[in-house]
């Protein structure tokens, strides 16, 4: 009984304090107890963002349109970008930082004619990071297209990349890249050239530091790589030839230097849709090995075929045409 008393006196005395402090403040105490919790984060958006169907005649002409150099992070032109053609598959691609194979949504969505196609132009302030940047696309793509999507796992196939041999890759090793000192003036980019080999493709234009670049025509494929390491490799195979879950399994930390060829399946376009150089390459003599021959004989590496879980973007709606700007 003694205790139960003792008790309610002490809820009595929280009541009376709880009491005091309404009346001294003139506020609700459920306002002081919600003004104690923490602010919610702004939502991140652009300054201004413009969204347009892609129209040739004010893109700078072509499918592609123009659209001048890079824009965005880690660009020299930080605070704006400008995406002069692209898809819509290719914009939720970019906000969300998947593969294309990690995408599931309408069928539609796949297609690459002009209606599918925008010019996105939006300003933002120039020490906007790249994450940022891909929320700020993701509430641009909810505000305009009403896309509404979920992350879900899924089993997708996967592929491994092992060196095939005990003797190694047959890649060669890439020379070590010294970038101007001080004031030195920097190496030219490189002219282009409307050259093409005996396969058909024009040389890459791969920037003295390194990287990889991929050309896709009609039959056949290439990837080449200049000062690239495997992991270079492994996102050029995922974003433009294979289409799959990679993994790099070779052990291999050094850069290379190699080029990559291999037949694809013949595709009839048609007329006027695609230049000609891409959809009538030159004849070979002798036919080329399909991707994973050619990853084996030419580069000494192998490609192993399994399936894994991975992360898959669900759309669950989303809009053919924008809301207005």
């Amino acid at each position: 009984m003694t205790g139960r008393v003792t008790r309610n006196l002490k809820l009595g005395r929280i009541l009376l304090a709880a009491a005091g402090i309404w009346a001294i403040s003139g506020l609700p105490l459920i306002s002081l107890l919600r003004a104690q919790q923490p602010a919610q984060p702004e939502r991140l958006t652009f300054d201004v963002a413009s969204v347009k169907p892609f129209s040739p005649s004010t893109a700078g002409g072509g499918r592609k349109g123009g659209g001048g150099g890079p824009t965005g992070p880690g660009t020299t032109d930080p605070g704006r970008i400008h995406y002069s053609a692209i898809r819509l598959k290719d914009l939720v691609i970019n906000a969300y930082n998947v593969k294309e194979f990690q995408l599931a949504g309408p069928s539609w969505l796949d297609s690459t004619d002009e209606t599918t196609r925008f010019t996105v132009d939006a300003t933002m302030p120039p020490d906007t990071t790249k994450e940022q940047l891909r929320v700020m696309l993701q509430n641009l793509l909810a505000d305009r297209f009403k896309l509404a999507a979920h992350r879900e796992l899924r089993d997708l196939p996967k592929y491994t990349l092992t060196v095939a041999s005990r003797n190694g890759p047959k890649m060669k090793q890439a020379a070590e890249y010294n970038p101007p000192k001080g004031d030195a003036t920097p190496l030219p980019p490189r002219p282009r050239t409307e050259s093409y080999d005996t396969y058909g493709f024009p040389p890459f234009r791969i920037p003295p530091e390194g990287g990889t670049g991929s050309w896709l025509i009609n039959g056949r494929g290439r990837l080449g790589g200049e000062r690239a390491s495997m992991q270079d490799f492994v996102n050029e195979l995922m974003r433009a030839h294979l289409r799959s879950l990679i993994t790099d399994d070779t052990g291999l930390k050094g850069k290379y230097d190699f080029t990559l060829t291999y037949s694809r399946p013949r595709l009839d376009a048609p007329a006027g849709e695609m230049p000609d150089w891409v959809t009538n390459p030159p004849e070979l003599a002798e036919p080329l090995p399909d991707l994973f021959g050619a990853v084996q004989s030419q580069l000494g590496l192998k490609l192993e075929a399994k399936k894994a879980p991975a992360e898959v973007i669900v759309i669950d709606h989303i809009e053919k045409k924008p809301s207005e700007n």
